[in-house]
């Protein structure tokens, strides 16, 4: 087994895709050509979204959807960054909402935190040991 990839549901997979492209420099990978359902190029592991039209068929709407009006939920999606306050400069500055600026953690690492637009946890951090 691997771990093969995350999928956010959202409102708007392309309004997404072109977020996390201007606040942490990701492209589009795949937009399936109904809107509902697309990937970013990330690395290794796939970052995908999915419209909540999408999470109503595959699920048949049993999951808390993802927004803005509530706290993030406790999962964090983690990009590592070469200039960590840069990064997190260049996402506040797209639009996502700040929520706790970079600092340096006992275990070495340069880390802060953001909400991007449809309402996930994001790790703006250092590599470890780095």
């Amino acid at each position: 087994m691997k771990y093969g990839y995350t999928i956010v549901n959202v409102e708007s997979v392309g309004d997404t895709l072109n977020f996390y492209r201007e606040a942490f420099g990701f492209e589009t990978r795949f937009l399936h050509e109904a809107g509902d359902y697309g990937e970013l190029s990330t690395g290794e592991t796939t970052l995908a979204f999915a419209s909540h039209a999408m999470g109503e068929m595959n699920l048949g709407g049993n999951y808390v959807r993802c927004d803005t009006s509530e706290k993030p939920f406790g999962v964090e999606l983690v990009f590592v960054a070469d200039d960590v306050n840069a990064a997190y400069a260049k996402a506040v500055a797209a639009g996502a909402t700040p929520i706790k600026p970079p600092e340096h953690k006992p275990w070495g690492q340069l880390v802060g935190y953001v909400r991007s637009k449809e309402g996930s946890l994001i790790e703006l951090c250092s590599a470890m040991g780095g």
